[in-house]
């Protein structure tokens, strides 16, 4: 059998798939060009440069076209599984450019109405952001956590594409991050959102990021916390209806969901805190669908 195996690598041909480098292009919020005139720019700017040395950014120009348009053009990435930089032949890779402009424009508030009061339950962000510009390379971690997630979201898309049937091959739609705090878990799902939001910029216009505040949803007032967390969710559901948008929903310190309902269980929480708990599960479920 392994003989068999090795002649038939011998007679398939040798197909090496071209690695593909991702370049970033910071377009100034100011300008109109085109995309497809900045990309035609920035290729010509890379076609100087064929040999880089890892990760690197531009951020002068001899081109007063870049000059005026573009605020930056970032080789970005290469370094996530391959800690030691090292140098890359772009005229052998397949270069992937993305386009960007920052919004500027700060989060809005998403609010829950009780009778007594105005809680806001949820802070949304229209990405990419300009608060998040930078973040994603400020976390450095000693695993490849960043080169997983962001392999691990692409997979899930790749078979949503392709129709793969969930129930032969399983698939989460929800990523958990655990550890102690302070370790930036909060700070890298906002950078992750903001760069598959320009990784994706070619498939999606713009990105949307709801931050859910868990605490909120507990509120001592809530009467009908049940109907309120699902008229959240349903907010939530029409921003994932808009085509053009890719939508990250955020649930920070989701582990007080897991505590109400202990509570709720050892008869130290009102029933209400587990019907929070529970409206907010299945309102996961189905939009992760």
């Amino acid at each position: 059998m392994d003989e068999a195996v090795g002649d038939l690598k011998q007679a398939l041909p040798c197909v090496a798939e071209a690695p593909t480098v991702h370049v970033e292009v910071h377009q100034r919020s100011g300008s109109t060009a085109k995309k497809e005139d900045v990309k035609l720019n920035v290729r010509k700017l890379l076609n100087r440069h064929n040999i880089v040395f890892g990760d690197y950014t531009w951020t002068e120009f001899d081109e007063p076209f870049l000059t005026r348009n573009v605020q930056s053009v970032s080789i970005v990435d290469t370094e996530l599984k391959v800690k030691d930089p090292q140098p890359i032949d772009l005229s052998t890779c397949t270069v992937a450019l993305h386009v960007f402009q920052l919004n500027e424009g700060g989060p809005s508030s998403e609010n829950l109405e009780e009778e007594t009061e105005n809680i806001i339950a949820a802070n949304h962000w229209l990405l990419p952001a300009a608060e998040f510009h930078g973040l994603w390379d400020s976390l450095v971690y000693d695993a490849e956590v960043k080169s997983h997630l962001l392999d691990y979201v692409m997979t899930t898309l790749l078979f949503s594409d392709k129709n793969v049937d969930s129930n032969l091959i399983t698939w989460n739609r929800v990523v958990l991050l655990h550890g102690p705090p302070g370790t930036g878990k909060t700070s890298l799902c906002k950078a992750l959102a903001q760069k598959l939001t320009i990784r994706l910029s070619s498939r999606y216009r713009y990105g949307q990021l709801i931050e859910i505040n868990s605490h909120s949803l507990f509120s001592k007032w809530f009467s009908e916390s049940g109907k309120l967390v699902t008229r959240m969710f349903q907010k939530i559901q029409d921003l994932i209806d808009d085509k053009d948008a890719l939508v990250f929903v955020l649930i920070d310190e989701v582990e007080s969901l897991t505590a109400a309902r202990n509570a709720c269980r050892a008869g130290t929480e009102p029933s209400d805190a587990i019907r929070v708990v529970n409206a907010v599960l299945t309102q996961i479920d189905q939009i992760k669908r």
